[in-house]
């Protein structure tokens, strides 16, 4: 039996394929080849913004279309499904099954009674069903490690509330033996994932608390690198901030989104803190980090959104100087407080405005890695090149990309190189030194 997974939108919708691949894996499913005809076909789907909806929407049509000549099953789970349910089966012709909510628990049971020729029918799960077992590979060096799911922040323009349930927060015992059972597979670097990882909460223990005990878990291990998604500003502590800063585990970057600068869009998006706190907060951080890179994400063009309150944005960026942003502009969602709000955008408008931010922002990335020609730095080696078969793909531990010539045997590997030259926003090394006993 073999299977194809498509997965659409954010690190968490990876991370979570990749624990249903290791379920069918066990149950002596074998992964097909793109392209090639599959058993099952899974779609972990996106609800963040139409444009992901129309992609899914786009790609159902194409598997329908082949049903006509093949014999597979195909499945839609992820924040869709959760969002469209049942419905979807009469938009998109061919779905066999719609899993909304937590995929990971229904997919044995579709499974089982796939193998038995049964038919599935949807039973309830429960939070101890929100996560699976970690998924690790022969050779992989990087991974995932979910801590929470869900989302309690309700901001005005976001979906993910209402398809991805309240906030669970994981057993840190679960967590711990994740990360043991990673460090004894050699994996170099992790990443704790969640939609808002600051408000991790198990008991007494807090996202600070899960830190300093990630922190202590990895020393001495092949782990060397600890990153962590999504953080909201309004729940990030001061003591999380002196448990990154205190272990140098725990990579130079943090990627901790703004959405905007003006204090009244803040509060139409029910973000929850104000330009001044986000502020102040950027400088607790360079304080105890001067070394660090924050990025970004960025919100123009939402109802009522003024040119003095774009300017706001713009100052905010001149002040904190993101290595880089993700920008977007607003996007009607139905089912959000925002679909109701007077004073919309033009289209045009929130076109024109999101360009001045990008140009911005592309200045702004430009200088910084500009300022950091020269630097001799510690990298991971991630990857081959696409384009060079004798180059090697390398990232700092402050997001930067690197590329150096040498040979497939170093992936996975640590190793110091001078960043020589910039090609658009990569830096180019003429060679490396691998990192000695790594």
């Amino acid at each position: 039996m073999t299977y194809f997974f498509e997965t659409y939108g954010c690190q968490m919708n990876t991370a979570e394929s990749a624990a249903m691949e290791q379920v069918l894996r066990d149950r002596g499913w074998t992964r097909s080849p793109e392209g090639k005809p599959a058993d099952l076909v899974i779609l972990n789907t996106c609800a963040v913004r139409a444009t992901a909806e129309q992609r899914v929407m786009g790609r159902l049509a194409q598997y329908g279309a082949w049903k006509k000549t093949r014999d597979f099953r195909l499945v839609v789970l992820g924040c869709m499904a959760s969002r469209l349910g049942e419905a979807l089966k009469e938009q998109a012709q061919g779905v066999d099954f719609v899993i909304p909510g937590p995929a990971s628990s229904a997919l044995p049971r579709i499974l089982e009674e796939l193998e038995g020729g049964q038919i599935y029918r949807e039973k309830p799960s429960g939070p101890e069903e929100c996560f699976s077992a970690v998924h690790w590979e022969e050779g992989q060096f990087r991974s995932f490690v979910p801590i929470m799911r869900g989302c309690d922040n309700f901001c005005s323009y976001c979906i993910v509330p209402y398809v991805r349930g309240r906030e669970i927060s994981r057993d840190p015992a679960d967590i711990t033996r994740e990360i043991r059972f990673l460090a004894e597979k050699g994996v170099r670097e992790i990443t704790l994932l969640g939609q808002n990882v600051n408000s991790y909460r198990q008991g007494d223990l807090d996202f600070a608390g899960l830190l300093e005990r990630t922190g202590a878990e990895t020393a001495g291990t092949a782990i060397r690198r600890v990153r962590f998604l999504t953080s909201h500003p309004k729940d990030l502590s001061s003591r999380a901030i002196r448990a990154m800063a205190e272990n140098p585990v725990f990579c130079r970057h943090l990627h901790l989104c703004v959405q905007h600068g003006s204090n009244s869009v803040l509060q139409a998006m029910n973000r929850r803190y104000t330009r001044e706190g986000y502020l102040a907060l950027v400088r607790e951080i360079r304080e105890a980090m001067p070394d660090i890179s924050l990025s970004t994400d960025l919100l123009v063009g939402f109802p009522g959104e003024t040119e003095e309150d774009l300017q706001k944005t713009l100052d905010l960026m001149e002040e904190v100087r993101f290595i880089y942003a993700y920008m977007y502009h607003y996007n009607p969602r139905a089912g959000t407080p925002a679909f109701t709000l007077p004073g919309r955008v033009p289209e045009e408008v929130k076109r024109e405005r999101l360009a001045r931010v990008m140009a911005l922002q592309k200045r702004h990335t430009r200088e910084w890695l500009e300022s950091r020609l020269g630097r001799r730095e510690r990298v991971l080696i991630e990857g081959i090149s696409r384009k060079k078969a004798d180059e090697l793909i390398t990232r700092t531990e402050r997001d930067e990309m690197a590329v150096v010539p040498g040979r497939a045997s170093a992936l996975g590997r640590f190793a110091d190189l001078t960043l020589s030259s910039l090609r658009g926003n990569t830096f180019y090394a003429k060679e490396f030194d691998l990192c000695p006993g790594d």
